[in-house]
């Protein structure tokens, strides 16, 4: 993720009649943080002015809840002033972020916040201006390097639960839930597509109390026993992720054949969920952009492909055949017993500019 304009410091938040979304969250986090001021960070320019920085603000608090560190929360992903949208049962996308950082030893309230948190959730934030798409509990996301810039850390990946101390509530402007960002390792969110990221993340809490994010931390996965928990959780229960993001995704149709055309950067992530997801009797859909591709198993092998969605149902030799296509390298590889020709090729990473990056395969 690329790193955003510095925010700037305000130092009153609005309170009257015309902020009741903005009241809502100072009521939620008036109850955590009853003996405590919020140090509130604003964009230097609103989002509807022009401005880079789609949320209104971020409030900073200190906390020893877990460890020694820092909760940020959101201000601007919920309606903040007078009801917009058409939903009257939510509050504009649903939810506010926050991200709890721990503190270095040493540390203590009196210490300003680093800043690169904010950065973070405006990244986040934008993303969803930007797209429409939303977050959900049990969500993960590839931040395609470090998610504090400039930072050596393993932790390039975050994935979504609800905030353990900020549970959902009813505003005047509709529902409204907390989403905690939490910073992982790539073995990590691998362990989750294998299994299941509400479930692993629920078993790593021990070592990671309210999921506080530690940038200097190493795998989890590094201890025996949570790799064993993990491990037994694909075994029994295969993954539950059912929807694969993909940087590339397309397919033309040529007479009775359909060329499927992947990336070579995430094929590794297509063979894995294929075989935890269609092993188990459940569909796999590849997605990107509006275009989806869905993988389902039966007895009986099918291809329904059309403009902007397409169904392949796979047999077990298929399925068998499609893997052993998925462990090649860039290139044009027909699938043995189906009407699926499947074409590797280089993955280019893009910004959030849509500039290509980095280029793999």
């Amino acid at each position: 993720m690329k790193t955003l304009s510095s925010c700037e410091v305000v130092t009153t938040m609005p309170v009257d009649d015309a902020t009741p979304g903005w009241d809502a969250i100072n009521g939620a986090l008036g109850s955590l943080y009853a003996d405590q001021q919020a140090r509130h960070f604003g964009a230097a320019l609103a989002w509807t002015l022009g401005g880079k920085d789609p949320l209104d603000g971020i409030s900073v608090y200190w906390s020893e809840a877990g460890r020694p560190h820092w909760h940020y929360i959101s201000y601007g992903l919920s309606e903040l002033f007078d009801k917009q949208s058409e939903d009257p049962d939510v509050s504009g996308f649903g939810f506010e972020l926050t991200f709890r950082l721990a503190a270095p030893a040493g540390a203590g309230p009196a210490d300003p916040p680093p800043t690169w948190p904010m950065n973070l959730l405006q990244n986040l934030a934008r993303y969803v201006f930007q797209t429409g798409n939303t977050f959900e509990a049990g969500h993960h996301l590839d931040a395609h390097g470090p998610i504090a810039a400039d930072r050596a850390t393993l932790l390039h990946h975050v994935a979504f639960i609800e905030d353990p101390q900020l549970p959902a509530r009813d505003t005047v402007n509709g529902r409204l839930a907390f989403l905690q960002v939490v910073g992982l390792t790539a073995d990590e969110v691998e362990a989750m597509r294998r299994w299941n990221s509400e479930a692993m993340l629920h078993a790593m809490a021990a070592a990671m109390p309210l999921w506080i994010t530690d940038i200097a931390r190493s795998s989890l996965l590094d201890d025996p026993a949570l790799s064993a928990v993990a491990a037994q959780g694909s075994e029994q229960h295969g993954s539950s992720t059912g929807l694969l993001l993909l940087e590339t995704l397309d397919w033309r149709v040529d007479g009775d054949t359909t060329t499927l055309v992947l990336g070579v950067g995430q094929v590794a992530s297509v063979r894995e969920l294929l075989g935890l997801r269609l092993g188990h009797g459940r569909p796999l859909v590849l997605a990107s952009g509006a275009r989806q591709w869905e993988f389902l198993a039966s007895a009986q092998e099918a291809l329904e492909p059309g403009d902007d969605s397409a169904r392949c149902t796979l047999d077990a030799a298929g399925l068998r055949a499609l893997l052993a296509c998925l462990e090649q390298p860039c290139g044009r590889y027909p699938v043995p017993g189906t009407q699926v020709v499947l074409e590797i090729v280089p993955t280019l990473l893009r910004d959030a500019q849509g500039r290509v990056v980095r280029e793999i395969g």
